[in-house]
């Protein structure tokens, strides 16, 4: 082995992690996560039956961001480029399961499978199209993309006027009104980051307003924002419901 050679790969990792503030959302994201992940899964203890599985997926959503983060920072680390399919091997493992929240959080109140499968057909439709318009098929990411905002104007439309937001109105829950109150910000608010990344590629609507490689600064933040945002958003509703006698 040469020790020299990993000595200095070391060094230029120290260097870049110290200068470089996209090397150090990495791994901010990665102890975050990791750290989120712990705390849902004991918390799991403390709440009703009802509302553990949705405390598990909380846990499953921010513990997969953290595995995915760790090697994500190291691929930067190597080779000073966006990790496009890690990323979105992430996301497409996780989109869904934020999307199974929405389904966990009101079926105490009625919500039926139906709207299940709808929320995870859209939240794959949105991101296979997204992953072919940015690592496959980039001469046509323009058109991927409107084929990827149809799976997320879907999500958009349960939330605000669909089947969740009608559980919701009916659940006559103001934790469940609160919870969903923020969801629906997470969703248009937070999630709009990811849209306006897509965008900034050669050739597509925002070419050149940004720097394409600064974009990952703001994936990381959003990723951790929304991730264990929406963690804490149904950590809240399940202590709130479980508190009542």
């Amino acid at each position: 082995m040469n020790y020299t050679l990993l000595a200095d790969q070391v060094r230029n990792n120290d260097l870049i992690i110290n200068s470089d503030p996209v090397a150090i959302t990495f791994f901010i994201g990665y102890m975050a996560m990791l750290a989120s992940s712990v705390f849902f899964f004991a918390e799991r203890s403390s709440v009703d039956g009802k509302w553990k599985l949705s405390l598990l997926v909380s846990a499953l959503i921010t513990g997969i961001a953290a595995v995915h983060y760790y090697y994500m920072r190291d691929f930067y680390l190597e080779t000073g480029t966006s990790p496009t399919a890690f990323r979105y091997i992430d996301w497409t493992l996780t989109v869904p399961l934020m999307c199974v929240e929405f389904y966990l959080l009101t079926k105490p109140f009625g919500a039926k499978g139906s709207t299940l499968t709808k929320l995870i057909a859209a939240s794959v439709l949105m991101l296979v199209a997204g992953y072919l318009g940015e690592g496959v098929y980039k001469g046509d990411n323009v058109m991927w993309g409107w084929i990827s905002t149809i799976g997320y104007a879907y999500i958009v439309y349960e939330v605000f006027a669909g089947d969740v937001a009608k559980l919701t109105k009916s659940s006559n829950s103001p934790s469940l009104g609160s919870a969903m109150f923020l969801m629906k910000i997470f969703i248009t608010l937070g999630w709009s980051i990811y849209p306006i990344g897509y965008m900034i590629q050669e050739g597509n609507l925002l070419a050149g307003t940004f720097d394409p490689k600064a974009i990952d600064l703001f994936y990381n933040l959003a990723d951790a924002i929304n991730k264990i945002g929406f963690g804490l958003v149904v950590y809240s509703v399940a202590v709130a419901e479980s508190g009542k006698k």
